[in-house]
């Protein structure tokens, strides 16, 4: 459920017992937050428009409200006894909802705004104010701090410490996408598996609201396939559009550069990121919904954020001028035949263009920046029509296995680093169950070895009953 429509359905839930007042900061300029006296006038005229036939206060208050908003000078205390004095004689207590919290969120006088609501909340034993105060369109109300501050350092004087944890996983689960998609399969008779269609779902989005949403709404009204060759397309668009949510996030990326340096550690290079609450950059990354905590280590929120982040870092202006890069943007005709990825032959030609750029002199390579390199080699032959996720079990310094769908077909590419002859038939097997899992009977491994002695080259194996083509770089 979209925020807009939570609370037009939270205010009419509330009304029957409390007033609303219901003001949206979005429409709200700059000018408005220029000084106390802009912002008073600014609220009070905000006030006055959400107020309807059912609103109960006295016209003496409601002319204390409209002189502030047309123009009478009024400091923030003043507006503040004006609400006390409304809330005493109400016959419902008063609730405030605000949205598009974050739209006000860059200056001083909101944060005295929130100063005066807290005083306000602190003091309700002796005189009278809202019940309750609802911000919405935030992240969480701990960013406030973090966005208002002066040259020098954070306002940490705290008006947020009076917010209670709101503790409901908004997350839409397996279950509730089935009972969504079963009620609209009564409505349309698509013949959709419900089940499974709600399950794949899921596997890209975790369950996050705005992704479920996205998908079914690109399926019911562009795709028409309640298959996961059409979930599959979906995500493809998503993938590439400019949304809010995306934008978003990728902005949140550069105004944190601590929160992005921990991200390309856990994506690019491996690393396992143990959940410490007292760490910055974690609290970071869980405020804006980036990752989650599971068995007590930080991973990426979905699948779909997953691929998203990875293409905002492979496709950096310094990665995208790398050869490899072009290299797979020039070969991608080649690779498709009768609607099949020919993935031993991408191993072929990538082995070779990695020979030829780099040769022998791969000392200054680190174990990531080889990895790094097939992927950006992949990722314009698959880009538009197919889209691809890291396994985040097997994402670490020495192992991680691609999971590429093209076409409606599934491929499994495990990437190694070589470390000997018993870890590489350690590898083989590891792409064997991990075969098992999607009931596929053909796996790849490229395998990255610096050893000079090495036996480069691609060659097809049967192991366990599979058959794996596995390329030596």
């Amino acid at each position: 459920m979209e925020k807009t429509t939570t609370l037009h359905a939270l205010k009419r839930f509330l009304s029957d017992d409390h007033t609303v007042i219901s003001l949206d900061f979005q429409t709200m300029d700059t000018e408005d937050f220029a000084n106390s006296a802009n912002f008073c006038a600014a609220f009070a005229e905000e006030l006055i428009d959400s107020l309807d036939e059912n609103t109960c206060i006295s016209e003496e208050r409601l002319k204390e409200f409209e002189d502030i908003a047309g123009g009478k000078p009024a400091r923030m205390a003043s507006l503040f006894k004006i609400i006390s004095k409304w809330c005493e004689e109400s016959e419902k207590p008063l609730v405030l909802m605000i949205d598009e919290v974050d739209n006000a969120s860059n200056n001083q006088v909101f944060l005295d705004f929130l100063s005066q609501l807290r005083a306000a909340y602190l003091n309700r034993s002796e005189k009278a104010t809202f019940k309750s105060v609802i911000l919405a369109g935030v992240y969480d109300v701990r960013n406030l701090k973090l966005k208002i501050r002066d040259e020098n350092e954070h306002k940490y004087n705290s008006p947020w410490n009076i917010a209670v944890n709101f503790n409901v996983d908004m997350n839409l689960t397996v279950t509730g996408i089935t009972g969504m998609l079963n009620d609209y399969e009564k409505d349309h008779n698509t013949g959709m598996d419900v089940v499974s269609v709600s399950k794949l779902i899921y596997d890209y989005t975790s369950g996050y609201p705005v992704l479920v949403s996205n998908i079914c709404k690109l399926i019911d009204e562009d795709i028409h396939e309640w298959t996961s060759d059409g979930i599959i397309k979906a995500v493809n668009n998503i993938l590439t559009m400019n949304t809010p949510l995306f934008e978003s996030l990728i902005n949140k990326l550069e105004t944190y550069p601590d929160m992005k340096s921990s991200l390309y550690n856990m994506l690019v290079n491996g690393q396992k990121l143990s959940y410490n609450p007292d760490n910055e950059a974690t609290k970071l990354l869980l405020m804006f919904g980036f990752v989650k905590v599971a068995d007590n280590s930080i991973v990426i929120a979905n699948r779909i954020f997953e691929t998203r982040l990875y293409n905002d870092m492979l496709t950096s202006e310094e990665i995208k001028a790398t050869p490899i890069a072009r290299a797979g943007s020039f070969d991608k005709p080649e690779f498709i035949k009768d609607g099949i990825l020919d993935i031993e032959l991408i191993f072929r030609r990538f082995t070779e263009h990695f020979k030829e750029i780099y040769g022998e002199n791969t000392d200054r390579f680190i174990e990531e920046d080889a990895r790094k390199c097939f992927l950006v080699y992949l990722r314009p032959i698959i880009n538009g029509i197919g889209n691809y996720y890291i396994e985040a079990q097997t994402r670490d310094n020495r192992r991680m296995d691609i999971v590429v769908d093209y076409l409606g077909k599934r491929y499994i590419i495990e990437l190694k680093i070589w470390h000997g002859n018993k870890y590489n038939e350690n590898g083989e097997k590891q792409l064997s169950d991990y075969l098992d899992s999607f009931n596929l009977k053909k796996g790849y491994l490229l395998t990255f070895s610096f050893n000079k002695n090495k036996d480069s080259g691609v060659k097809t194996t049967l192991f366990e009953g599979k058959t794996i083509v596995e390329a030596v770089v």
